[in-house]
């Protein structure tokens, strides 16, 4: 619930850089929200209309914590388009997020995990 709360504190955050466990631990407790919401809609009845209207409220968290994460990489934030493109796109995108960020400070910051350390 930590990192949730860090990320959520963080909201239009886009500059700095995020680790994998905040970017992973934050992307786990959205899947178990959303499963819990789509119960939540179909047991009401609602269609997918709390669902939506939660993915719409956390979009741009989501979206400034995956650019930081990014960030990590070394890699500018325009990386994120990279998952429209067609069939490896967001198979890319993946495997950029699942990756080791920089361990040395790089031109967004310094290392996260040497500072949580």
């Amino acid at each position: 619930m930590n990192h949730y709360t860090d990320v959520l504190k963080k909201y239009a955050t886009f500059s700095g850089r995020a680790r994998r466990q905040e970017y992973w631990m934050f992307f786990l407790f959205q899947m178990a929200v959303v499963i819990v919401l789509a119960i939540l809609d179909a047991v009401i009845g609602a269609g997918s209309l709390i669902v939506g209207l939660y993915a719409l409220a956390t979009l741009v968290p989501t979206l400034a914590l995956t650019v930081r994460r990014l960030h990590d990489l070394g890699k500018s934030g325009a990386w994120y388009f990279i998952a429209f493109v067609p069939l490896i796109g967001g198979i890319w995108l993946l495997v950029l997020t699942a990756t080791a960020g920089q361990p040395q400070p790089n031109q967004y910051g310094p290392d996260p995990k040497a500072l949580a350390a």
